[in-house]
């Protein structure tokens, strides 16, 4: 089989070497394990039962054997199975509704609006700074019930957890991950007490008289931990997703044309800047148990990653995969968001915070062009540009 350094520290998964990989088989080899490289394949993995996240193998796996990082991710929510796993998450689903997201919607519209009319003139700016880092912080406070005084302290540690699912990277990571998950649990614990003395109409507040009112249903240790991982997961992952989608356009500049003229495709053009340029381009899996699959052993233990922003390009499942197409209708399901009992709970949030941001820009602005330099990540792990310096039209 293929064989992709995905360590090398300019490995890039959009390269003709990958597609030939991807071509000759489902998967490749790599220092990390196994890559699944088509969308068919990495679709049923995400779904089998016989796969897990694997979080306390995850941490050892990359020298973390205590510590806060390891407290906080082993009993995050999407690394419990079962029953465990049943519970929280239809706490979670009672909370976070679909009328939720609804009523945050004219916050979404309002306050992308405001920050792409902050984007006009020729002069260049920073986009991860000017909107995509603001906009997703803005909404997730909103969400929880945040002071908008709190932004600037908060927003660093979310950007910074993103880290966890790149620990492969080393450097200071684990340093940034620790200083980012004391300071958010210490920020949730005065936030829980803030929210026990005065409740308000917010989702702090409703996981708050959750566990009041039956702390069998949610502790106070995993009310601490759902919210950490809430403030990390409706920040991180929507702002990188909002830096993408500018790379993105502006690789295709017709296409933001005429995204501006037919405001009425940004809900397609956000499955579009997804299944292009996802902010998660990677998402791995262990092997629960020895088995088989399409004639390839697989061991217990055995470390897999999902090739998200391959196999979203994967020409068996998409119709002209290798073209940007905002008026392409895709009929199969990005697998960012993964699949299954794990499927993300942000994912129609994520959507309308992109999907208003994208028609905002568009209506109001010319094509973006990158003006300076774009340092890149590593491949694995949360993705997308911490700078990002544009020109509009």
């Amino acid at each position: 089989m293929s064989f992709l350094d995905v360590l090398d520290p300019d490995f890039d998964f959009d390269t003709p070497e990958v597609y030939a990989a991807q071509a000759e088989n489902w998967y490749a080899d790599s220092p990390i394990g196994l890559l699944v490289l088509r969308y068919e394949e990495a679709s049923e993995l995400l779904r089998d039962r016989r796969m897990d996240h694997g979080g306390k193998r995850y941490m050892e796996t990359h020298g973390i054997f205590d510590g806060p990082v390891y407290d906080w991710f082993v009993p995050m929510i999407v690394n419990h199975e079962g029953e465990v796993h049943r519970r929280l998450r239809g706490l979670m689903n009672k909370a976070f509704t679909a009328r939720r997201i609804a009523g945050l919607r004219p916050f979404v519209r309002e306050q992308s609006e405001l920050l792409a009319g902050r984007l006009e003139g020729d002069e260049t700016r920073d986009f991860v700074v000017e909107f995509g880092n603001r906009l997703p912080l803005a909404v997730m406070c909103r969400l929880l019930g945040v002071q908008p005084e709190d932004y600037d302290l908060i927003g660093p540690w979310t950007s910074d957890l993103g880290l966890v699912f790149a620990l492969s990277a080393g450097g200071d990571i684990v340093t940034r991950l620790e200083s980012a998950v004391n300071g958010l649990y210490d920020y949730v614990g005065h936030l829980i007490d803030e929210k026990t003395a005065h409740p308000a109409d917010d989702l702090s507040s409703d996981l708050v008289a959750a566990h009041l009112a039956d702390d069998t249903q949610v502790s106070r240790d995993e009310l601490c931990n759902l919210l950490v991982t809430l403030v990390f997961a409706a920040h991180d992952t929507t702002r990188h997703q909002l830096d993408n989608a500018m790379l993105a356009f502006a690789g295709h500049p017709g296409q933001w044309t005429l995204l501006g003229r037919r405001p009425e495709l940004a809900d397609q053009a956000v499955e579009e800047v997804i299944r292009w340029q996802p902010s998660v381009p990677t998402v791995y899996r262990y092997a629960a148990e020895d088995l088989d699959y399409q004639g390839l052993p697989i061991e217990k233990g055995a470390y897999l990653t999902m090739c998200v922003k391959v196999a979203q390009r994967d020409p068996r499942a998409y119709k002209a995969a290798d073209r940007f197409d905002i008026t392409a209708a895709r009929d199969v399901a990005p697998l960012q968001f993964g699949a299954g009992p794990h499927h993300c709970l942000g994912a129609a949030l994520a959507r309308v915070e992109v999907g208003e941001s994208l028609a905002a820009l568009a209506t109001r602005l010319g094509p973006p062009s990158i003006a300076g330099p774009v340092p890149r990540m590593g491949p694995i792990g949360v993705q997308g540009p911490e700078v990002l310096p544009l020109r509009f039209g």
